[in-house]
């Protein structure tokens, strides 16, 4: 792991030393557009409207337009502002962890003390769990000033930016101001339904099932062929919509889920064993069916290199 910025917790006359991680990171396959045609990349130029050149990022600047007018903002000007260059994870307050809703939570980091600073980290650390306690922080990074909540998170201290109160937007829905009446029938097959499949949340146990079907495709065309050489493709959904669902009895589609559920739990506990045995390798089946496809013409023509234009 590579710290992405370096400073200090501060609370009272306590100084932590840390550094910051992102404890989180993106599972998805990456992937780039390219010409149907002959498969050549796509790019995307950075133009300007007034000169007509292609200009670099070291030459941009931001800007801001308000009334006909636009304000020029240079790295300068941005590194001159007193809270940018600060270093602080500022304590302001300690607060009920409960009352932070997990809407406003943003972005999660995780703190390693200086080698110097361990005790004092570790203390802080045993505070916030006996206490049950998050701490409200004020920090800037990469040109904001932000929000954060500083808790623990196993043996080490976990901060997670937070949204601005103006950030989290109001439901101004119609049914949210005129709610329809629940019976107590409704609700009593409502709480046996979500009782029925009460369980304790493992997220190692779900998976992204369309990561890891877009992976086995890639590996499949890999095998059969249909791929270009990267090095040519450098120059200078599907479904079907949803339809309107009918209106039902509410009291019997709760009713129905209820039956439904308990039924799939007594069938898996009893065949299990069966079905983990006669159930095929599902990304295998899906490999070799994928490969079975013959490739479209269009991507066979693709393999070729465009021709050279004659002088």
């Amino acid at each position: 792991m590579r710290a992405i910025w370096t400073g200090a917790i501060t609370f009272g006359l306590v100084n932590v030393p840390v550094k910051l991680y992102s404890a989180t990171q993106d599972h998805d396959v990456s992937l780039h557009q390219v010409h149907d045609a002959d498969g050549g990349r796509i790019r995307y130029e950075r133009k300007c409207e007034v000169c007509g050149k292609v200009v670099a990022y070291a030459d941009i600047d931001k800007a801001y337009e308000e009334g006909g007018s636009t304000v020029v903002l240079t790295d300068e000007d941005l590194k001159s502002l007193p809270v940018e260059r600060s270093r602080e994870i500022e304590v302001v307050e300690f607060v009920p962890t409960e009352q932070i809703d997990p809407v406003r939570f943003d972005r999660s980091y995780f703190l390693e003390p200086d080698a110097n600073a361990a005790k004092a980290y570790a203390l802080l650390l045993e505070t916030l769990k006996e206490t049950d306690r998050t701490a409200v922080v004020q920090f800037s990074l990469r040109q904001k000033t932000r929000l954060g909540a500083l808790r623990s998170y196993g043996d080490v201290m976990m901060l997670q930016s937070l949204l601005w109160d103006d950030e989290v937007r109001e439901a101004d829905f119609d049914a949210v101001k005129k709610p329809p009446k629940v019976s107590d029938n409704e609700k009593k097959m409502a709480s046996s339904l979500v009782e029925n499949m009460s369980s304790d949340f493992d997220p190692a146990s779900f998976t992204d099932d369309y990561q890891e079907q877009l992976r086995t495709l890639v590996a499949a065309k890999l095998e059969q062929g249909d791929a270009l050489d990267t090095a040519a493709t450098f120059g200078e959904e599907e479904g079907e919509a949803p339809e309107k669902g009918q209106v039902i009895d509410l009291v019997e589609a709760l009713r129905r889920s209820v039956e439904a559920n308990r039924q799939k739990r007594a069938g898996s506990s009893s065949s299990s064993a069966k079905d983990t045995k006669d159930e095929p390798d599902k990304k295998t089946a899906a490999k070799k069916s994928t490969a079975k496809k013959k490739a479209p013409a269009k991507k066979a023509a693709a393999k070729k290199a465009p021709a050279k234009k004659s002088a």
